[in-house]
C-alpha cells in the first residue's frame, strides 16, 4: 500500500518538508505527491530509469521540466514500444529539444527498453525484480538533515552491478540510488518532513 493521496495547495504554508524543493513549484508537487512513494507500476518504473539516467550530470529540476515533453517523446514510456525504436526514431529523439539531446542517454534509453522487458519475461514483472534488492519492502531511513542521506548504499551497489550485467546503461549505483528513492524502496524524507509518516507502507 502506498502513502495517502492529498493536495499540496491544500497544506498550510507552515509544513516542514525537505529542503531541497526550495520554492520551486513543480520540485515541491514532485516530493509532496511521488518522491518516496512505493511505486510498483511497471511503465512508472521505466519512466524513472529513463529519466534517471537522463539526470547524469545534470540538476532533477532541469529532467522534471522535460518530464512531460519525454512523455511525449517516449510514447509514454511503454517499454514495448520504446523497445521497436528504430534509426529513424533516434534521429527524431536527436532532434528533439523538448528532451535532453545526448547520443548516449537516447540510445541506453532504447536499449534499456529492451533489457526491461527481458526482466519482465524472466521475473513475470520488472517490479518483482526490482524489489528484491530491498526485500520488497522500503528501506525507512531516520535523516534529520540533508547531509545524512547517502548518496548510494549496499542495496544500489547490488542494483547497479546486477543491472550493468544484464546490460542495462547509465545505471551506476549513485543513479540506482536516486531510482531507489524515487521509487519510493527507500524513504529519505528528513524524519521532521510532513511526508516521512506518509510515504511509509500501512500495516
Amino acid at each position: 500500500m502506498t502513502g495517502r493521496s492529498f493536495s499540496s495547495s491544500r497544506l498550510p504554508k507552515s509544513v516542514k518538508r525537505c529542503p531541497w524543493p526550495s520554492d520551486d513549484p513543480l520540485m515541491i508537487a514532485y516530493h509532496d505527491r511521488e518522491w518516496g512513494v512505493p511505486l510498483h507500476d511497471d511503465v512508472k518504473l521505466f519512466e524513472f530509469i529513463v529519466l534517471d539516467g537522463a539526470q547524469a550530470g545534470l540538476s532533477w529540476s532541469t529532467v522534471l521540466r522535460k518530464r512531460e515533453n519525454y512523455r511525449k517523446a517516449f510514447h509514454g514510456f511503454d517499454p514495448a514500444v520504446v523497445a521497436r525504436y528504430k534509426e529513424k526514431d533516434l534521429q527524431r529523439l536527436l532532434h528533439d529539444d523538448g528532451i535532453i539531446r545526448n547520443r548516449l542517454k537516447i540510445e541506453s534509453a532504447i536499449s534499456n527498453a529492451k533489457k526491461f522487458l527481458e526482466i519482465q519475461k524472466e521475473f513475470g514483472s520488472f517490479d518483482a525484480y526490482i524489489w528484491r534488492f530491498v526485500d520488497a519492502r522500503p528501506i525507512q531511513h531516520a535523516v534529520r538533515r540533508l547531509a545524512q542521506i547517502p548518496a548510494t548504499s549496499d542495496e544500489s551497489d547490488a542494483m547497479s552491478k546486477d543491472l550493468k550485467k544484464r546490460g542495462f546503461k547509465f545505471v551506476g549505483s549513485t543513479i540506482c540510488y536516486a531510482f531507489m528513492q524515487a521509487a519510493g524502496m527507500v524513504n529519505d524524507h528528513l524524519v521532521n518532513c510532513f511526508r516521512y509518516r506518509e510515504v511509509q507502507p500501512q500495516a
